[in-house]
């Protein structure tokens, strides 16, 4: 819990902006609520909102929240070598409570630990960025129903996901990568057919990786 506990600075404020964004853009408390428990993805979560509010259809939201979380599908099998010989119980528990920051602080320490009571550590965890995602997401909900509609915080979107952002722009592909991306997905946003414009420029961010990283290859080689 305490390893986790600096990283959980930034869920606060992502939380609480969670929540007044989905009241503000017409959800009710209990489908908000709903949302954080079955989700539990801030990423995914903002999408939902943005695909929503949109007017995308199911197939699109869901296509395009699947796509985000499939990150979670690589940490599954990098903490698989350290969990095969737990129950399927304990397997679901930890897949769910399987986030960026649970990931972050117990890689290591079940790379190195060898107490067969380790993935507690996991679990942890999750549970601790868990039970703060629930409690901002409550508070978002409670400010979200007290402040005016006119004030559009739906310009905390594109803040939110560019301060997730800042340690990308560290490396020129990651910048080229962020580039083509975000070019797609803004003039793709009214010309691509139902709403696809996240999942068309990720997957072209993700071509435009492969490319430059064969050519990097390439060239050291």
């Amino acid at each position: 819990m305490f390893n986790v506990s600096p990283l959980m600075i930034p869920v606060v404020p992502f939380g609480i902006i969670f929540g007044v964004l989905a009241i503000d853009l017409g959800l009710n408390a209990y489908t908000t609520m709903g949302m954080s428990i079955i989700i539990f993805g801030g990423a995914s979560q903002i999408i939902f909102l943005q695909l929503f509010s949109a007017g995308a259809s199911s197939l699109i939201i869901l296509s395009s929240v699947g796509a985000v979380n499939s990150r979670h599908l690589l940490y599954g099998a990098v903490l698989s070598e350290h969990l095969s010989d737990l129950r399927l119980f304990w397997k679901i528990i930890l897949s769910y409570f399987l986030v960026d920051q649970a990931f972050a602080v117990s890689h290591d320490y079940l790379k190195k630990s060898k107490d067969k009571n380790r993935y507690f550590h996991l679990f942890g965890a999750g549970a601790t960025c868990w039970i703060i995602w629930q409690i901002t997401t409550f508070l978002g909900i409670i400010l979200g129903s007290i402040v005016p509609d006119k004030l559009g915080l739906t310009f905390a979107i594109p803040l939110t996901f560019l301060a997730l952002l800042v340690n990308d722009f560290r490396k020129l592909i990651n910048v080229l990568v962020i580039i083509v991306s975000g070019f797609i997905a803004t003039y793709g946003y009214e010309i691509i057919p139902f709403k696809a414009y996240v999942i068309v420029s990720a997957l072209a961010g993700l071509f435009v990786a492969y490319i430059l990283t064969k050519l990097i290859e390439k060239k050291n080689g």
